[in-house]
């Protein structure tokens, strides 16, 4: 796609962007603060929309605050010009969403987030809002990745319990319905710690520094000896699955609600899971996936063994090069309870 033009951008495309499903986006040059989140619309273009929503400008070259609670636009490095039949999806990075910074990908024209029609042909922007902390980020940084689409690849129930029996997919009897489904952690073995809760007034966090900042300054620990916790409205938190998953190389995943009448709370999902994802870890006993929960308008009890989400698998075209956790930065292989890259581990 790269060769074809299909993909471009005016700083050439990195190969360490690409990655075994998807394409690293990178930040561009400015940040528009705007009023409030938008979609172009039919017939619209983003620069239309920023001109009414506009409230100043950030410049990222040198780096910049984008601060809690405040919407942010800005012009990606990369465009598109997709084939008759190509669609894109876009999703934050795994870093991103355990940060609680939401990040969506819009177009000029769009009329969803991170969903992108076949035949677009444009620029490429991301909407960002930091929710529980403030971050420094700077031009060329990816936050969000973007992936594509041609035909129907999505696997039916059918075929989906098809492949758990040829591949186990999670450890114990698989909850297959519209995907496979997972559930909440919250009788861990060994310990009384299941999670972690973002603490309300933190410092900044620079994107760039890995394995640096202190965990207690900015979470507080979430412990339980009972199986259960109680949601605060508002509050974000990290948790873990219970099932361990494998992604065969074949195939990608991706994290989608269970139910909305299930509870007050959101799966706050960053959302895809590569090629490989818990493939080769724990010696082929699959890796669990982290859960970024928020609270909605009043306090919930979440039970050990909830079901809280579900994978909805997709097949490849064809099995990559490089898969997820082999030979390349794949931070969340064989994890369990684990924060942000950013985050010291001792």
């Amino acid at each position: 796609m790269i060769a074809d033009g299909a993909l471009s951008a005016d700083v050439p495309i990195l190969p360490a962007q690409i990655q075994p499903a998807s394409l690293d986006l990178r930040l561009g040059s400015v940040a528009y603060r705007v009023r409030a989140s938008f979609l172009a619309g039919a017939g619209r273009t983003v620069a239309d929309r920023l001109r009414d929503f506009e409230m100043h400008r950030v410049d990222l070259t040198q780096g910049a605050v984008l601060e809690k609670g405040c919407v942010y636009v800005v012009p990606l490095m990369e465009r598109l010009a997709l084939p008759d039949g190509i669609q894109a999806v876009a999703n934050a990075k795994s870093s991103t969403g355990r940060l609680d910074l939401l990040t969506r990908t819009i177009t000029d024209g769009g009329v969803e987030f991170d969903r992108i029609a076949p035949g677009y042909d444009g620029p490429l922007y991301a909407e960002i809002c930091p929710r529980s902390f403030s971050v420094l980020a700077r031009t060329g940084m990816r936050l969000s990745q973007i992936r594509f689409r041609e035909g129907h690849a999505v696997l039916s129930d059918a075929e989906l319990a098809a492949l758990h029996a040829q591949t186990s997919l999670v450890n114990g009897t698989p909850l297959i319905s519209e995907g496979l489904g997972f559930s909440v952690d919250l009788s861990p073995r060994d310990s009384t710690l299941v999670g972690y809760r973002a603490k309300p007034h933190t410092g900044l966090i620079d994107l760039d520094r890995i394995g640096h900042y202190a965990p207690a300054d900015f979470w507080e620990s979430v412990h339980t000896t009972e199986g259960q916790i109680i949601l605060d409205p508002g509050a974000f938190y990290i948790l873990v699955s219970r099932e361990a998953v494998t992604i065969p190389p074949d195939h990608a995943a991706e994290m989608a609600p269970y139910l909305a009448m299930v509870g007050e709370f959101r799966v706050h999902y960053a959302g895809f899971f590569d090629p490989g994802f818990g493939h080769d870890a724990a010696g082929g006993a699959g890796s669990r996936g982290v859960l970024e929960v928020r609270c909605h308008e009043a306090p919930f009890v979440l039970e050990h063994a909830q079901v809280v989400g579900r994978l909805v698998y997709e097949r490849m075209a064809e099995i990559p090069d490089v898969l997820y956790g082999q030979g390349i930065s794949s931070n969340y292989q064989g994890q369990g309870l684990k924060l942000s890259k950013h985050f010291r581990t001792t």
